[in-house]
Formats: C-alpha cells, sequence, structure tokens
C-alpha cells in the first residue's frame, strides 16, 4: 500500500527530505515523475493512463502535503518502514486504505523508478 497525509498535518515539512523517491510535495506544488527518480519519456501511471515523465502534474493537495501514490513505494527496498512516518511529529502519515501493494509490486516500482 501506499503513505497518505491525512489531515492533522501541520506543514512542518519534516516528511519531505527523507522519501527516497521524492513522491512528498509541499501543498500547492507540482509534481513531476522525473523528480528526484531517473523516468525519462512516457511513464505508465497506476491507473493506466500514460504522461511525460518531466510534464509538470497537478497538486494532490493545496492546503497540506501529499504523497503522490504513483511513487511512493513505502521506503520498501530502501529503508526496514517508511521514512515519512518514522519522523512525522503528529503521526499523519499513515498507510492509504485505498492503494494495497504487495512487497513484490513495490521493489518493482523502485526498479522502475530509479532504473535498478
Amino acid at each position: 500500500m501506499a503513505i497518505m497525509i491525512t489531515e492533522e498535518c501541520i506543514n512542518c515539512g519534516a516528511c519531505e527530505p527523507e522519501c527516497p523517491n521524492n513522491a512528498i510535495y509541499e501543498g500547492g506544488a507540482e509534481w513531476r515523475f522525473s523528480d528526484g527518480t531517473s523516468l525519462t519519456g512516457t511513464v505508465k501511471r497506476l491507473d493506466g493512463s500514460e504522461v511525460e515523465a518531466d510534464q509538470a502534474m497537478p497538486p494532490v493537495s493545496m492546503d497540506i502535503y501529499f504523497i503522490v501514490t504513483d511513487k511512493c513505494t513505502e521506503c520498501v527496498g530502501f529503508h526496514d518502514e517508511p521514512q515519512c512516518a518514522s519522523v512525522c511529529p503528529v503521526d499523519c502519515c499513515v498507510d492509504d486504505p485505498d492503494f494495497r501493494e504487495s512487497k513484490e509490486t513495490l521493489l518493482a516500482r523502485k526498479a522502475y523508478m530509479h532504473g535498478s
């Protein structure tokens, strides 16, 4: 599953630099698949649609930090636990019940995004 940030977020920003996939953005910020990854060209999203890796995507949230589900690997292959959740002072980085994925799927996403 992916991690999500709940409305309890206090916008401290502690989570953002901890993400090995650059999947966390400040509220209102545009994001790109190419940010912090080796992705180039056309990228296939979880919903099956395709976009260019360097195409600016609209913010997921305007008011609080957000995690891009398509880029989140729960830190599998990098760390033993999601780093955003481990540093969050208000425990608002939690499992997203709408996105449940196996460890194998998360490892495959990591390899896809980082070319290894």
